[in-house]
């Protein structure tokens, strides 16, 4: 029987950083290829508490109320005209950037590059902290009922891991450094596991996040506070480096790390966002190993890989989520994510679950 949609729901708004306001806002209405989602799970990004804590990132800044919020899934509650691809009912994850389908990176398929994408919880687009949202019916993906709403929603971070093995060409039998394990450092050990690396040596300053790795399909962690990352690295590789080192955390010596834990031929992968613009990296020594360097900006063409590698029973998703919030908790739930590094992981918010 279909669910009669209310024409109001809770908003979780940011009118000002560090301050979330619930508001009452009209449901939205559905254009012709367009879905409306009733959000079940949202995750909290280290954007969204960028944006909590300083209101902007790089070029893109908080000018007015916002709502934050993009690692999401929901249940299909209305379907356009032209919608073909989900029904009514159906349980989704979302992927957030609508792009234009027209530019030349849109054609060639690497769309993550559109200069025109809406990307929710990127000013000035409104994101999922809320109980309905509507977006384009092409960017949602359809999930096994066995798959939990929260990890459909971590498809998100999982997707970035998974461009990152695409990016770099990651093979069956590779080694792989992985620097800092926040959400997306973690999701990238489940994704570099899945695309079959044999040995995953991760990087950290917390052992609750170095615990986690384990879990999730690493190897070797190395604790930084306590041992030099590279001369562990070189040690566990018999003198030689490993074939991949992706920096995860934005950390400017991580990233220099990453780069002399490499092989001679090795590759080096920049996932994570810096605070300063420059970074000092050494040259010569890229150059004279013939190192090869891959940015990696958000992700495309990931999330039915991400959906099916989710779905299997090789990667303990759940495991990341530590703290789960109601709708009405969304503040509370951002300043968990700032102020309790050292024990949480995930921290979950449920727009439409009274927990």
């Amino acid at each position: 029987m279909k669910e009669q949609l209310p024409a109001m729901m809770k908003a979780a708004v940011m009118t000002k950083p560090g301050t979330i306001v619930m508001e009452e806002r009209p449901v939205p209405q559905v254009g012709a290829n367009e879905v409306l989602i009733k959000v079940m799970a949202v995750g909290v990004c280290g954007s969204d508490v960028h944006y909590f804590e300083n209101g902007r990132i790089g070029r893109y800044v908080v000018e007015k109320p916002i709502i934050l919020g993009h690692e999401c899934a929901g249940i299909i509650a209305a379907v356009g005209a032209s919608v073909t691809n989900v029904s009514l009912g159906d349980r989704v994850a979302i992927e957030p950037g609508v792009t234009c389908g027209h530019c030349q990176a849109c054609k060639e398929g690497r769309y993550n590059l559109c200069p025109d994408v809406q990307f929710l919880a990127t000013p000035p687009v409104d994101g999922a902290f809320v109980q309905y949202m509507k977006i384009r019916a092409d960017m949602v993906f359809a999930i096994p009922d066995h798959l939990s709403f929260e990890a459909a929603a971590l498809v998100e971070p999982f997707s970035v891991g998974i461009h990152a093995a695409k990016r770099c060409s990651l093979q069956p039998g590779s080694t792989v450094a992985i620097m800092g394990m926040g959400p997306v450092g973690l999701m990238a050990v489940a994704a570099a596991k899945s695309f079959g690396a044999s040995r995953i040596i991760v990087t950290d300053l917390e052992q609750v996040r170095l615990d986690a790795a384990k879990r999730l399909g690493a190897t070797d962690v190395i604790n930084v506070k306590e041992e030099d990352a590279v001369q562990r690295i070189k040690e566990m590789t018999d003198g030689l480096g490993v074939d991949a080192a992706w920096e995860t955390a934005g950390n400017a010596r991580a990233l220099q790390s990453a780069l002399y834990s490499l092989r001679r031929g090795g590759k080096l992968v920049i996932v994570g966002l810096p605070a300063q613009d420059e970074i000092p990296l050494n040259v010569p020594f890229m150059a004279d190993n013939e190192i090869d360097i891959y940015g990696v900006f958000r992700y495309a063409n990931t999330y039915p890989t991400g959906i099916k590698f989710l779905a299997g029973d090789g990667i303990d998703a759940m495991a990341l989520i530590t703290d789960r919030y109601p709708l009405e908790q969304t503040q509370d739930a951002l300043e968990r994510a700032i102020h309790n590094k050292s024990g949480s992981l995930k921290v979950m918010v449920y727009p439409n679950e009274v927990l």
